[in-house]
């Protein structure tokens, strides 16, 4: 059983504040959806799962869930069970009792307790473990022991609140795929939070972008979000991006012709600035080459490289151009790119499809 979750034109400010702490937030989330949302610290992701979990009621706007109005329904009436940060298992409880612990609040016999406890222990992947002591557990198992007890008691929507941030990186790359895997078996719609866009692009559906402003920015699946940032704060906060202020010499159809200080690029134009607007040009690292010369790229311009940082797989490479402007550019550590010194004059190119311009003032509707 899954349920869809309705944000409906949603703003929160808490009593004493003077600032919103989310602002006029609207999505449908759909049922059996694995939905996060993504943002710095502050934006009012913790706010909107509170809110979905009944633990505080908006100051405007509806939230629903399966079309029922929750306003003035508690916590444990709603149809929803919260993953906390720091889990809050029962450290002295064995594995089994903290599965059942929300269902001995229920008042269901030992008997079904017991069988339903053996059962999710199955779907988590650690089948024999319900007489361990939570305590004895590593950090991993007792992320699952956590998803166990919430899926005890049949919740229709699991709210997460970055629940793998404690855990160590390859703990959390592996946790990210059990999480996926367990959202697919169960159907259960899931909303998680977090800072972490790795997180967030890996294992969500889709993904919601807020800014520190308390507002939705994009809600879009994980590769659109990626390649196709609807706001300046959304290209800055996805992944790494070259940024770097243009104007507008052309509007030709969805492109538009670019003055720079190191000349004339091409770019995508899906806002349709027209001749003389200002606006912030992005390309990533990974659509950076060096290449011989202008008629091997849409876009070709002079650099002195800077320096080069070895990361195993691949070699960033940070050039600067004319006007001060610095470029990142990524390298496969293949062997097929060039090797390149630190001082080394070289023409980097990119395609126009890979350069997307923007400015501020316009949204994406979720």
């Amino acid at each position: 059983m899954s349920h869809d979750v309705d944000i409906d034109h949603v703003s929160m400010r808490y009593p004493g504040s003077q600032r919103f702490a989310v602002t006029d937030v609207h999505v449908r989330i759909k049922p059996g959806e694995f939905f996060s949302f993504l943002g710095p610290s502050g934006c009012g992701k913790t706010t909107l799962l509170r809110l979905v979990a009944g633990f505080i009621e908006p100051t405007q706007g509806e939230i629903r869930i399966d079309g029922k109005d929750m306003r003035g329904i508690g916590p444990n009436k709603r149809p929803t069970a919260m993953i906390f940060q720091n889990l809050a298992l029962f450290p002295l409880m064995t594995v089994a009792e903290n599965i059942a612990f929300g269902l001995e609040v229920r008042g269901v016999s030992a008997a079904k307790r017991r069988k339903r406890a053996e059962a999710l222990l199955e779907l988590v992947d650690l089948p024999g473990m319900a007489a361990k002591k939570v305590s004895d557990l590593s950090g991993g198992q007792r992320q699952r022991v956590a998803i166990a007890r919430a899926l005890a008691v049949e919740p229709a929507v699991l709210l997460l609140d970055e629940p793998l941030s404690a855990l160590d990186l390859k703990l959390r790359q592996h946790m990210r795929s059990e999480l996926r895997k367990i959202q697919r078996r169960t159907g259960v719609t899931f909303i998680y939070i977090t800072h972490d866009q790795g997180e967030a692009l890996n294992m969500s559906d889709r993904v919601g972008v807020m800014s520190e402003k308390g507002q939705l920015e994009q809600v879009a699946a994980p590769d659109v979000l990626y390649n196709e940032p609807a706001t300046i704060f959304v290209a800055d906060f996805v992944g790494e991006n070259n940024a770097f202020r243009v104007s507008v010499r052309e509007q030709v159809g969805d492109w538009a012709v670019l003055e720079t200080p190191f000349g004339m690029l091409k770019g995508r134009n899906p806002q349709g600035l027209t001749s003389g607007r200002r606006a912030t040009a992005f390309v990533r690292p990974e659509a950076i080459s060096v290449v011989e010369n202008s008629a091997a790229a849409d876009n070709f311009v002079p650099c002195t490289v800077e320096n080069l940082s070895f990361e195993g797989a691949f070699i960033t490479v940070v050039l600067k151009a004319a006007g001060d402007q610095s470029f990142v550019m990524r390298q496969n550590n293949d062997g097929s790119a060039p090797r390149l010194k630190a001082g080394a004059k070289v023409q980097i190119g990119f395609r126009a499809d890979n350069t997307l311009l923007l400015t501020n003032g316009e949204q994406s509707g979720a």
